[in-house]
């Protein structure tokens, strides 16, 4: 991503729909006991699409319906949520409710089922309750209000225990752009992609073709940069939606203001990503790993999420335990080129180990910086010019105990 200085604001009132012309809504229709469990984002017009999805070899219905509508249409003007049941490993039955979902919503909008995306979470192997959610889907009335906003975040949600919103204007040929996101995701958090749902709309006018380079790049530095656990889930995806209303001239990476709709883009990922991988479930911490003199940019980035992903590191974490032999062996194993007589290593700005040797420091004032709910661990490899960073949380006793009930 390019350092230049763009025209970016924060929006306070973090909203879906904030940008022009977008509706959102959710309900509890039954697939859960009490919480909300039914979503629905709406353009008033079709919008240019891109999508990012789970490498996972098995994915679920929903999963391979929206695929098609993004890959193929082009366009979308909806997506239909749900929260209770992946609908994943469900067969031709999975598939025949999926392809309900998306019909049903589209007589419910009025508009062809091609433009309707179709995503899912929750347990993996359950046939979908389909009563509750047919009557689910005719009592959706998006709005446009910051109401409407909070009710589809809180209906995505699975074990996660916080709405994940986050909204940017910018400034595009003289006229304001939204983009704005929400998602969800809390464990089995490995991406490319991992147990997440993430949702980004946007007023820009720009080609799918466009936004799907721009969201495939911004995704391998952003939502591909976290981890929770190591696991990769069935459903996952990443869903922007451009409906063009703010009217600007066509984006393309030749236009004098594309760098504006990228970082832009870019921060609202980087927001949404940071947001899962701090509510990891059962975490405490938010860990990042920055690491730069790496032979590449891949490599920098390898290098960073294996560090952030090692089961040792995130539990020395939890239990502030300065013990960086962890940390160092994980770049080892990395797969990444390094020389181990070159490596420096810092925990917040404490300098721990350099040229790959330890650096006294003192425990009793390190031990006070990792019980923050936010550590930074810095790789320096002095190896060449790549540099990546990653974000994770660390490994707790309540992690065991959400996983070992998940179903129960």
């Amino acid at each position: 991503m390019t350092t230049k200085t763009i025209a970016m604001k924060s929006i306070s009132y973090k909203n879906i729909a904030s940008p022009k012309g977008f509706q959102a809504t959710g309900i509890h229709c039954g697939l859960k006991h009490k919480k909300k469990d039914l979503a629905l984002l709406v353009s008033d017009v079709p919008a240019s699409v891109a999508g990012v999805f789970t490498t996972n070899a098995i994915k679920a219905a929903p999963l391979l319906i929206t695929k098609d509508v993004v890959y193929e249409t082009g366009k979308m003007q909806a997506i239909i949520v749900n929260a209770g049941n992946a609908n994943a490993c469900t067969g031709k039955q999975g598939m025949a409710d999926a392809y309900t979902m998306q019909q049903l919503t589209a007589d419910k909008l009025g508009i062809d089922p091609s433009l309707i995306g179709v995503a899912s979470t929750g347990v993996i192997g359950e046939l979908m309750k389909m009563e509750p959610v047919t009557t689910g889907i005719q009592n959706l009335e998006p709005v446009d209000e910051l109401e409407g906003a909070i009710d589809f975040s809180l209906a995505i949600m699975t074990t996660d225990t916080v709405t994940k919103n986050t909204t940017y204007s910018t400034t595009i040929n003289g006229k304001e752009v939204i983009i704005a996101g929400t998602a969800k995701g809390s464990g089995m958090i490995e991406p490319n992609m991992a147990t997440m749902l993430g949702f980004i709309t946007t007023d820009a006018n720009i080609e799918s073709n466009h936004l799907q380079d721009a969201l495939k790049a911004i995704t391998d530095v952003t939502f591909n940069a976290i981890t929770v656990d190591g696991d990769t889930s069935t459903n996952d995806m990443v869903i922007v939606m451009a409906n063009g209303m703010a009217q600007n001239n066509t984006l393309t990476p030749e236009h004098p203001d594309w760098e504006n709709f990228l970082q832009t883009l870019h921060t609202v990922s980087q927001d949404l990503a940071k947001m899962i991988a701090k509510d990891g479930e059962g975490a405490t911490k938010l860990i990042e790993v920055e690491v730069k003199g790496a032979i590449t940019d891949i490599e920098a980035r390898k290098i960073a999420k294996t560090v952030v992903g090692s089961p040792l590191v995130k539990t020395a974490i939890f239990g502030n335990d300065a013990n960086w032999g962890r940390i160092i062996a994980a770049v080892g194993y990395s797969g990444a080129t390094i020389d181990p007589n070159a490596i420096t290593i810092l925990l917040g700005t404490t300098k721990v180990v350099e040229n790959g040797e330890p650096v006294p420091f003192s425990e009793d004032d390190l031990i006070i910086y990792l019980k923050q709910p936010e550590v930074k661990i810095f790789v320096d490899i002095h190896q060449g010019n790549g540099q990546g960073t990653a974000w994770g949380c660390d490994l707790t006793y309540d992690y065991v105990q959400i996983n070992a009930t998940y179903r129960s």
